[in-house]
């Protein structure tokens, strides 16, 4: 199997697992680790990457957490990104921690459980309340 049709079969994997996770996510136990933004801050300083999942022109309407890597999870319909999962998988190993955060939290939810269960993530972190909480308890953001 080649890569180009490797990338597809995850892709299409994915899509399927997040059609199906939207109505039953409130009741399911959650395989990842929901922070807040003390905890945020606190895991940032420990040199754990933050990947803010929106898309361009949410990131210019807000500005993005400091050191934050820009990778767009969904388009404006929630349509999965092409490149998202070979970007990502390329970008972060399997077994490395890693935070995610988008505007409320419920696209980093439904991402963070695809990776686990999925992708076979093991640590991943996701910002609960996204950066509009982050931006309302005043912390800085960072417009680039």
């Amino acid at each position: 199997m080649n890569c180009a049709t490797e990338s597809n079969i995850m892709n299409l994997r994915i899509l399927v697992l997040l059609l199906s996770l939207f109505p039953i996510q409130v009741f399911a136990t959650t395989p990842y680790t929901n922070i807040n933004n003390q905890e945020l801050i606190i895991l940032q300083a420990q040199g754990i990457p933050v990947y803010d999942i929106r898309r361009a022109e949410e990131w210019a309407q807000t500005g993005v957490v400091n050191g934050s890597r820009k990778l767009t999870f969904v388009d404006a319909t929630g349509k999965l990104m092409q490149d998202f999962v070979e970007k990502f998988t390329h970008a972060v190993n399997k077994s490395d921690p890693v935070i995610l955060i988008c505007r409320t939290g419920h696209r980093t939810e439904v991402l963070s459980r695809a990776l686990i269960q999925e992708l076979g993530y093991t640590r991943v972190y996701n910002v609960k309340d996204g950066i509009t909480r982050w931006i309302s308890d005043g912390l800085p953001i960072v417009h680039n």
